[in-house]
């Protein structure tokens, strides 16, 4: 594509004002956007007194669903759990005998050292800065090189494992999590070489209870599930309310997994009449669906991933009243690009709930994040704000910027500020999809575009209120 070539067609429309490509596997995608128009992008809505109290409300569920725990223990309970990945790292970095002297060494021949299979190369950057960060590995700024590592003695690593049971008994997960995360870690090196594969760990012999554990039973989890189902039934009274005909309440689930969410939000609805949509990109989830959830009134699968156009995958643009993606939407390659898609997958009201983790989590690094790297065939990675950065989750401040810039009127964060789980960073972050005045007409887009060669226009074009700079997302104005 020649840039100039496409500024020039842009150009010549006076409602774009702002563009940018965005390269991807299965073709490219432009975003546009219009003027600025402050009455629609300063968060001001006609329904803000719903949004104040259907977040208290939420939180309220999520505390309710937690009654018994104490809360105040959890940071020092996730820290054991960080301590014992942070040992773990410096175990498996030791093994290779590169820090056993003063010598410095780059990240790369420490990639190569571990044998790393080329689309984990990131993982183990990020265990270097980490312990670099918490002073178990010193990190010279000028030349990038690592040197003097600190690894725990058989002794000192020994003892972590085993008060890693305590904190995660604490934390809420089953005890088949503890078996995995030391099934992960004795397997890491083997991980890192992609000569065996976590879902292995994760779904032995099929079973979903490991899985289950992680993203429905511990505390964190199980706080943002219900608040997240709390939103979804005030949002369905708040429809009953206004529709006519009795018309149930239209709820697509992407990236639904073991239906952890699933649950709880289906528990929230209860009777109320509704046409849920669970998808997942497997096919393995959509059966573990039908034996959990057998023939719940309103229930249907279907496979849908999030990185491809959702009309080019049989989806209907304005034919949902709410989007639920609940710890999925981290793996869109562009997550402006992903949010405007499913913008356009409601209606013009239409409500978007996300649960979404927002810090790094250090077992995460010795575990989960194996199943986050790029596939092997895959060229790039992530093309949005994250390009180049060796991190897959947002901030909660990065994903309501995301949100507003995408057309959502973003309701405050949960939880709040202030929350005992505030610092365990998960969250859930949710948004009313904005009417589109003055945002261009991404039919009017396309037809201008005919004229350039069909290798250079975009396979999809995405109206979105702003375009948020990136570095690496291929041209923008």
């Amino acid at each position: 594509m020649r840039v100039t070539d496409m500024a020039d067609v842009l150009s010549a429309l006076p409602e774009v004002t702002a563009w940018q490509w965005v390269p991807g596997s299965e073709g490219d995608t432009l975003l546009v956007a219009g003027p600025v128009d402050d009455a629609r992008t300063d968060g001001r809505a006609t329904d803000t007194g719903w949004a104040e109290q259907a977040v208290v409300d939420a939180g309220a569920s999520g505390d309710a669903a937690v009654t018994g725990t104490d809360l105040a223990e959890l940071p020092a309970l996730m820290r054991l759990l960080d301590e014992t990945a942070l040992l773990t790292m410096a175990r498996v970095l030791d093994r290779t005998r590169l820090f056993r002297d003063a010598a410095p060494h780059t990240a790369a021949e420490v990639v190569a050292a571990l044998g790393t299979a080329p689309r984990h190369a990131w993982i183990v950057r990020r265990w270097l800065r980490t312990l670099a960060e918490e002073s178990r590995l010193v990190l010279d700024p000028t030349t990038g090189h690592y040197r003097e590592l600190t690894a725990p003695s058989r002794a000192e690593y020994a003892h972590a494992r085993r008060t890693l049971d305590d904190a995660r008994s604490g934390m809420g997960y089953p005890e088949s999590m503890t078996r995995f995360f030391f099934a992960a870690a004795d397997r890491l090196p083997l991980l890192l070489q992609d000569r065996t594969s976590l879902q292995e760990v994760l779904f032995p012999e099929g079973e979903t209870d490991t899985a289950e554990g992680n993203y429905r039973d511990n505390v964190p989890s199980r706080w943002a599930n219900h608040a997240a189902a709390d939103l979804i039934a005030r949002e369905a009274r708040r429809r009953e309310r206004r529709e006519i005909g009795g018309r149930p309440l239209r709820v697509l689930e992407a990236g639904a997994g073991v239906g952890g969410t699933t649950e709880a939000v289906l528990s929230a609805l209860g009777s109320t009449p509704v046409d849920y949509l669970f998808t997942d990109v497997s096919r393995f989830f959509l059966q573990t669906s039908r034996t959990r959830f057998g023939t719940h009134p309103g229930l249907r699968q279907a496979l849908f991933d999030i990185n491809r156009d959702p009309t080019a995958q049989g989806f209907t643009p304005a034919s949902h009243d709410v989007i639920l993606a609940a710890n999925v939407l981290h793996n869109a390659r562009h997550v402006g690009c992903a949010l405007a898609a499913l913008r356009e997958l409601l209606v013009p009201d239409g409500l978007l709930v996300l649960v979404e983790s927002c810090r790094e989590h250090y077992q995460a690094l010795t575990s989960m994040y194996l199943l986050m790297s790029p596939q092997a065939d895959e060229e790039g990675w992530f093309t949005d704000l994250r390009a180049g950065q060796d991190r897959v989750f947002l901030t909660e401040g990065e994903w309501v910027r995301q949100l507003d810039a995408a057309g959502f009127r973003p309701l405050p964060v949960l939880p709040p500020d202030g929350h005992p789980l505030t610092a365990l960073g998960q969250h859930v972050v949710a948004g009313r999809a904005r009417p589109g005045h003055g945002r261009p007409d991404p039919g009017r887009v396309t037809r201008a575009l005919a004229q350039l060669p069909e290798t250079a226009r975009p396979v999809r074009v995405h109206a979105v209120d702003r375009v948020l700079p990136t570095t690496t997302s291929g041209a923008s104005r």
